[in-house]
């Protein structure tokens, strides 16, 4: 993961789950009472809860009840649970205004006119915010997406219109009929019949300012977007809706927005399988040459768990020389994954040949490698030097080089088990050209060399894994500890796999010491991106204890050694076509994100106040 890579994930700290509708009404109606009580002067402290229910409570609630079904009849996508907290958070805007303008009436001479264009404004306010989010979650045109946007702000101005007094100026045509429905302002609370008399060009000024209000959002969008548009050819809305959607209600829209950007892709597939004399699949490693992100369940997110759903014996998934551009767009793409790994197994060839293992240091890589058969198991870690993902076209290389010596396929794994998270300028991103590159690929030779030439004795494997009691806010996803043991000639090595993104620095070294019964460790991570939906950096030994996880990884080995049996093992590669982000995009993607944040919000507070000084000046002008 590159620097504005990092700097995209970090923006899901800003997005929260929408709580339950209900929830957010049950809140709504409560802020409202308080105010009620605050605001109002009745000769009862529940008469006045009441009156703030009904008076700022109710457009609320109407708007959480209304918005949906018309957002949705326009080909919309906002949710129940996203209008109620969309209602609440422009009750608390209306709020806030109200509750300014008052202090200042009361501490100048301004007066209740000053209050009364406050509440204008602030209702303008809550018409553009809506509309806002409504253009930018639902991909609608302005003119349809005002709508629903207007219900709230067009509810309050009923009330007002009803019991202010509003009608006492439209009496020219009225009746009974008329003043028994539209003119009740004797029935208002005794403060809100300060503001009876709110002539019809209130009303009007509303309309306006809605509308030039209306322009901002507009503006504003229009400008975001045009850098989108011109190097990804899409929408911010499309991105924002998908990853909102994605973090706050559990869509998968998200996944239509990467196709979108997508590009087809050949990876490799390789396949390791170790079984009992009798037939019966003891363990498989599947190396899907994928990046299982981008975040969650979505695209190739969940990959690990889906590899292992599909294996007969005890599945190990670990993490491919891949980065972000060979992230999965679809989750659908798994499937094709899965059948082309399914395919690699039952090519496989099996005999119970395989070699000691092997360890080289080149540089900052550490290579670890076990001949079985005419091929290798060979598994690279930067640690304890602090690296992220290693590009395909540099584990591709390595790979190659490890076959030049006469080994027929190579699993090269990248144990991902060191990094410190998102800071600093450089990631520890292993590209081409690299120093660490060339440290890999030369290790990884150096290690086929060897296996090519050792001498191979009867193998034999044992296997174990625990779920744990850890859940992915810790770290550790559902997949938990697995641990494979395999003994060749007396020694045993030991390879440790744990359902997490990357370790913190010094944890791999701290687990392997902490093994015991074993000649040789290695500690890898499957880099799931599960434990993601949580926070942008939540790896291994974050918020766990290094020492009981230690102490958890032993239990778990202790158990693979007492499984240790003679088996029969044979690996096998094959080619998958997908739809991957592609070579760049991850990084376009996230440079214009990240671009569109850093001008977003310059620009977003100069449109606000350039439409407040506009607005303003309308009433300056009107009160002339």
């Amino acid at each position: 993961m590159t620097t504005t890579q990092g700097n995209l994930a970090s923006l899901s700290r800003y997005v929260v789950r929408a709580p339950n509708w209900y929830s957010s009404v049950a809140v709504a109606l409560f802020m409202a009472a308080l105010t009620g009580m605050a605001a109002f002067d009745s000769r009862f402290l529940l008469e006045d809860a009441w009156e703030g229910v009904f008076y700022i409570g109710l457009p609320t609630v109407v708007a959480s009840t209304l918005t949906p079904y018309v957002d949705r009849k326009f080909g919309g996508h906002l949710s129940h649970n996203g209008s109620s907290l969309l209602a609440l958070t422009c009750e608390l805007v209306l709020i806030a205004g109200l509750t300014g303008a008052a202090a200042v009436a009361f501490l100048t001479s301004l007066g209740q006119a000053f209050v009364v264009d406050a509440l204008i404004t602030a209702l303008a306010a809550v018409f553009a915010l809506r509309l806002f989010v409504l253009m930018a979650v639902s991909r609608q045109s302005l003119p349809v997406a005002s709508v629903a946007a207007s219900i709230q702000t067009v509810a309050a101005a009923v009330l007002l219109f009803v019991y202010s007094g509003t009608m006492r100026y439209l009496e020219f045509g009225g009746g009974p009929i008329t003043r028994a429905f539209l003119y009740r302002p004797d029935e208002a609370p005794a403060r809100i019949r300060q503001l009876q008399y709110i002539d019809p060009g209130q009303f009007a000024l509303l309309a306006t300012i809605c509308v030039l209000y209306a322009g901002a959002v507009w503006l504003f969008l229009t400008v975001v977007d045009q850098p989108w548009k011109r190097s990804l050819g899409v929408s911010v809305r499309d991105f924002v809706r998908g990853f909102v959607g994605h973090l706050a209600e559990d869509t998968r829209e998200l996944e239509t927005f990467f196709e979108d950007i997508g590009e087809e892709a050949i990876v490799p597939v390789t396949v390791l399988s170790v079984r009992r004399p009798e037939g019966s699949e003891k363990a498989r490693f599947v190396l899907p040459m994928l990046h299982p992100g981008p975040m969650g369940d979505i695209g190739g997110g969940n990959l690990p768990r889906r590899v292992a759903e599909a294996a007969d014996g005890v599945a190990f998934p670990p993490h491919a020389t891949a980065g972000h551009d060979f992230n999965l767009v679809t989750e659908r793409e798994v499937e094709t994954v899965i059948d082309t790994a399914r395919t690699a197994y039952q090519r496989i060839e099996y005999e119970d040949a395989a070699s000691q293992s092997v360890r080289v240091e080149h540089g900052e890589a550490v290579v670890t490698g076990q001949a079985v058969g005419d091929s290798a198991v060979v598994v690279n870690t930067f640690s304890p030097t602090c690296a992220d993902d290693v590009e395909y076209a540099v584990g591709l290389s390595a790979a190659t080089e490890a076959r030049t010596n006469g080994l027929e396929d190579v699993m090269l794994v990248d144990a991902h088990n060191c990094n410190d998270g998102l800071d600093g300028d450089d990631l520890g991103h292993v590209v081409p050209g690299s120093k660490r590159s060339f440290d890999l690929i030369n290790g990884a030779g150096k290690v086929g060399e060897r296996l090519a030439d050792a001498s191979r004795g009867s193998l034999s494997v044992g296997v174990a894994w625990d779920e744990t009691d850890w859940e992915p806010e810790d770290g550790i996803g559902p997949l938990g500890i697995r641990v494979a043991v395999f003994e060749v000639g007396g020694q045993r090595t030991a390879y440790v796999l744990i359902d997490g993104n990357n370790m913190e620095p010094g944890v791999r070294e701290t687990v392997i010491e902490a093994i015991e019964g074993v000649d040789r460790a290695e500690v890898m991570t499957t880099d799931t991106h599960v434990v993601n939906t949580v926070e942008a950096e939540n790896q291994v030994g974050d918020a766990i204890d290094v020492e009981e996880l230690g102490g958890v990884v032993q239990s778990v080995v202790d158990d693979a050694l007492a499984d240790v049996e003679p088996v029969e093992v044979g690996m096998a590669t094959e080619t998958a076509e997908v739809t991957v982000f592609g070579n760049d995009r991850t990084e376009m993607l996230a440079s214009t994100a990240n671009a569109a944040v850093s001008m977003g919000a310059p620009l977003a507070a100069a449109i606000v106040f350039a439409s407040l000084s506009v607005s303003a000046l309308i009433f300056v002008l009107v009160g002339l």
